[in-house]
């Protein structure tokens, strides 16, 4: 699979792997169709560029209504959408000292309804076509519940889970679903960590990972592979000894 004359939507353009898999594709000789709630950002990182081949658009993907106007608008400007790759996510440091289900509603908004929401747009056109990619962006983080983390890594588990049945069902109608399952990388999202992060990578070679996984049209995209190995290792510890050690050695 090659991108060339695509039409390639990717939510949460305006910063962080999003952002770096637009720049990544300028040159691919498809058309992009970026989305975010700061289109401002895309904007002005994009504005230099004077291509046709450009829309951008902004969308809070936790909105319905939003996500369909965003959707219209691309189909009226390039009449298809070949390959999603809904990025858009959000993430907040909440622990029992500042819990709040407001940052629930936000996280499962973006991470979550932030990809159903767009796959309602696009499956009727999908299926009548027998044809498309969709690759929704998870994260290493959906193995177990981390602590300070427990609504980012429940809404991650529930978009790979979600993701993994709609893969099997779709599988008969020639589309694609791809899961990205990427570790820790520098994005203004894990700027907001006061934790180690291991083997942390830029978003710029993050975004050539996944483009190169979608080309190869895998079902699974996961980095860096050190993390992936240690997410498997913690995921099969019994539930006390997780805990224990969670307890033992994670973040005050």
């Amino acid at each position: 699979m090659n991108f060339k004359d695509k039409t390639v939507l990717i939510t949460g353009a305006s910063t962080g792997i999003g952002n770096a898999i637009a720049k990544n594709l300028i040159d691919e000789e498809c058309n992009l169709i970026l989305t975010a709630r700061r289109s401002d950002l895309i904007e002005k990182d994009f504005s230099h560029i004077n291509n046709e081949r450009i829309l951008i658009l902004k969308c809070d993907v936790s909105k319905k209504e939003e996500v369909r106007n965003a959707y219209q608008s691309s189909i009226s400007r390039f009449g298809k959408i070949d390959i999603a790759i809904l990025n858009a996510g959000y993430g907040e440091p909440v622990t029992v000292n500042n819990y709040n289900s407001e940052f629930a509603e936000n996280t499962f908004g973006a991470n979550v309804f932030g990809i159903i929401y767009w796959v309602e747009q696009l499956l009727p056109d999908f299926i009548r076509n027998k044809n498309g990619i969709i690759a929704g962006v998870s994260s290493l983080a959906d193995n177990r519940g981390f602590s300070g983390s427990g609504f980012y890594c429940s809404s991650k588990a529930a978009a790979s889970v979600y993701l993994e049945g709609l893969r099997i069902e779709l599988k008969p109608y020639n589309i694609k679903v791809i899961t990205v399952k990427p570790g820790f990388v520098k994005t203004p999202m894990t700027d907001k960590n006061d934790f180690e992060m291991p083997l942390l990578m830029s978003a710029e070679k993050a975004a050539s990972i996944i483009i190169d996984g979608i080309k190869k049209e895998k079902r699974i995209i996961q980095f860096p592979w050190q993390i992936v190995w240690i997410t498997r290792f913690v995921g099969m510890l019994p539930g006390s000894i997780y805990e224990y050690l969670a307890l033992r050695f994670g973040k005050k």
